[in-house]
Order: C-alpha cells, then sequence, then structure tokens
C-alpha cells in the first residue's frame, strides 16, 4: 500500500516562496504519476501540478505556471513542489497523490484528481498579503 506524507508548508508573506516535498513509502516510485493538488475552504478540488513517471513530462495548472517548480528523486522516493512569487489566491490545503502503477508516460493536471487513487494528508500554506 503507497504511502504519502506532504511536509513544507506553513505561514509564507506575499511574494514569498515554499517548497513542499511528498515522501513516498511501501513500495518503488517508478511506476507512479505523481500529482500535487490544493483545495481553498468553499472551493473545488485544483489540480496544481504532476509529474510523470520518469520526470521527463510536467504540467502546470495556468494559474501557476512560470511560480512554481515540481521534480522527483526517484531513488529517494520524494516529489518537491517548489513555489516561488506566492499569492494570498494560493492560500489552500496542498496534498500530493499518486496515480499508478502506470506505464503511462506523460501526465495532465486538467480535471485529473479523480485519475488518482493514494493521496496524503495534506499541508497547509497560508499566504499573507
Amino acid at each position: 500500500q503507497l504511502q504519502l506524507v506532504e511536509s513544507g508548508g506553513g505561514l509564507v508573506q506575499s511574494g514569498g516562496s515554499l517548497r513542499l516535498s511528498c515522501a513516498v513509502s511501501g513500495s518503488t516510485l517508478d511506476y507512479y504519476v505523481i500529482g500535487w493538488f490544493r483545495q481553498a475552504p468553499g472551493k473545488e478540488r485544483e489540480g496544481v501540478s504532476c509529474i510523470s513517471r520518469s520526470g521527463g513530462d510536467t504540467d502546470y495548472a495556468d494559474s501557476v505556471k512560470g511560480r512554481v517548480a515540481i521534480v522527483r528523486d526517484n531513488a529517494k522516493k520524494t516529489v518537491y513542489l517548489q513555489m516561488n512569487s506566492l499569492e494570498p489566491e494560493d492560500t489552500a490545503i496542498y496534498y500530493c497523490a499518486a496515480m499508478g502503477p502506470t506505464f503511462q508516460a506523460w501526465c495532465a493536471v486538467a480535471g485529473s484528481w479523480r485519475e488518482y487513487h493514494y493521496w496524503g494528508q495534506g499541508t497547509q500554506v497560508t499566504v499573507s498579503s
């Protein structure tokens, strides 16, 4: 059973940066697409970014494109989400999730959260203005 644990959230001022980590256990990471999602109070879950099994393909939501970067280290079984130029609108609980095992070599973040079967508990990100 795959388990995911997020860390790195916190309170940051507008314009600041955070790096979220998603540590995976219970299986090799090599056969899983990893996605980051967020949910703010009263809003629907939103895909933020995803990364393919090898890391060769990534996708970002338009709302974060140019400010966020996703990378993975399969040997360390960890996926990172570097977030820069944070805005109050980025305030949410951030979740990492795994889709697989799969041979899929690409990922797409839009409307995909139902395809992910393994979820972490989430980490709170709060951006003050």
